[in-house]
């Protein structure tokens, strides 16, 4: 008799302090380092690809060849976690991003979050530099796509690679800096308005695109590998059986 594992709770605020922290500490040696919202993209690209990458493949494309994995089990534990939970969410049937089953990723408003603070507080900061809201999460979806190109390549069914098309852009569309006039502050409520109306809605529309493709490549499974036939030998040949005779003479009669 078995019983079964409860799942984890879902990650909480303390989580993906942890996260970044870590993070953090990887920047101070290799400044390239990503932050979590854009491993967060590249989290939920690996949950839809076509097949499944193992972490010893993406370890080494997201932090460099230098990270180990060992060294950091609180980070790999929270992250298979994470995966877990992108991969439920993606696979429940909702039909409204305000269901709490829905995928909701872990991103920032980091234009609304500096526009919050005091004018000393700010500093020297360019707002106007900062990513726009949701650009990470979808570079670092892209990076995936782009890093395992053969596991995105488009079907032959020409309906097929449309719709795959479709989807990929409107992520590509995030990846985008948001250049329509502020509307709100994701950050804190009252705050200066940093993020439109139309980003909003863009935002939503890739939320979306992400289900299309996980079911997209749920449905047509793992590439299948064609298996070459040997070429069959020439009836003067030695016969592949070991036998000594000639193939003709053999197998080949």
């Amino acid at each position: 008799m078995t019983t079964d594992t409860p799942d984890p709770a879902p990650l909480g605020p303390d989580d993906f302090d942890a996260l970044d922290a870590e993070l953090d500490a990887l920047r101070e040696h290799d400044e390239l380092t990503p932050d979590w919202e854009f491993c967060e993209g590249f989290l939920a690209a690996l949950v839809c690809t076509r097949r499944v990458i193992e972490p010893e493949e993406y370890w080494p494309v997201l932090f460099g060849e230098g990270f180990r994995p060992m060294e950091h089990m609180e980070f790999v534990w929270r992250w298979r976690r994470r995966w877990q939970e992108i991969a439920q969410a993606l696979d429940a049937q909702v039909e409204t991003l305000e269901d709490e089953r829905a995928y909701q990723p872990e991103v920032l408003d980091v234009r609304g979050a500096v526009l919050a603070l005091s004018e000393a507080e700010r500093g020297d900061a360019d707002v106007a530099q900062l990513p726009s809201f949701g650009e990470a999460w979808a570079e670092g979806f892209l990076h995936v796509v782009g890093h395992w190109a053969d596991e995105w390549a488009a079907p032959r069914d020409k309906e097929a690679a449309e719709m795959l098309d479709d989807a990929l852009d409107v992520i590509g569309h995030l990846a985008e800096p948001d250049t329509g006039v502020p509307a709100l502050n994701l950050h804190t409520e009252d705050g200066p308005p940093s993020v439109s109306d139309a980003r909003l809605n863009d935002f939503g529309e890739a939320v979306w695109a992400v289900y299309d493709l996980r079911q997209f490549w749920k449905s047509l499974g793992p590439r299948v590998q064609q298996v070459r036939k040997a070429a069959e030998p020439g009836r003067n040949d030695p016969c592949p059986c070991g036998s000594g005779k000639k193939y003709k003479k053999c197998h080949g009669a």
